[in-house]
Formats: C-alpha cells, sequence, structure tokens
C-alpha cells in the first residue's frame, strides 16, 4: 500500500496485478480481509504521520487494477473504493 495526497484527503490503497488472465481478478483478490489489513495499516499510517498534520483532513481507501493481455496493460481505478 502506498499514501498519496491529492488534495484534501491522503489516499492509501493497494494495486493487484494478472498476466493474460490470471485469476482471481485484481479486485477480486480484495477481500474483506485484505481490506481490513489494508484498513488496519492506514489507521498506523494515520496515527504515526498524519493524526497532528492539519493539511490531511482524512485518509480515503483508494484501489487500483493492472491486466496485461498480450503485454499491453489495462488499468482500471476507483477511489474511495471501500
Amino acid at each position: 500500500p502506498k499514501g498519496a495526497r491529492k488534495g484534501a484527503p491522503s489516499g492509501f490503497g493497494g494495486v493487484g496485478d494478472r498476466r493474460n488472465g490470471g485469476f482471481p481478478r485484481p479486485f477480486g483478490s480484495l477481500d474483506g480481509s485484505k481490506r481490513r489489513r489494508i484498513r488496519l495499516a492506514g489507521e498506523r499510517l494515520w496515527r504515526r504521520r498524519y493524526r497532528h498534520d492539519p493539511s490531511v483532513a482524512r485518509l480515503r481507501y483508494d484501489a487500483a487494477s493492472v491486466t496485461f493481455v498480450d503485454g499491453v496493460p489495462r488499468v482500471e481505478y476507483v477511489a474511495a473504493a471501500f
């Protein structure tokens, strides 16, 4: 997971990739357990780094999916995914 700033909230999310139709699909692998781990990591980051930073109002959890078909990447991005 990476932290990123864009506007008021700081984004925090994960990126999944698959090549040539691998399963599960990237968004499909973002199950409840993985979302919970990402949220916990985001909460730790908030407490340690951003809690007292007035330029960051909140964390937002985003998700990105990268699939490769014949070497060509396709990126899908969902802001505030969970």
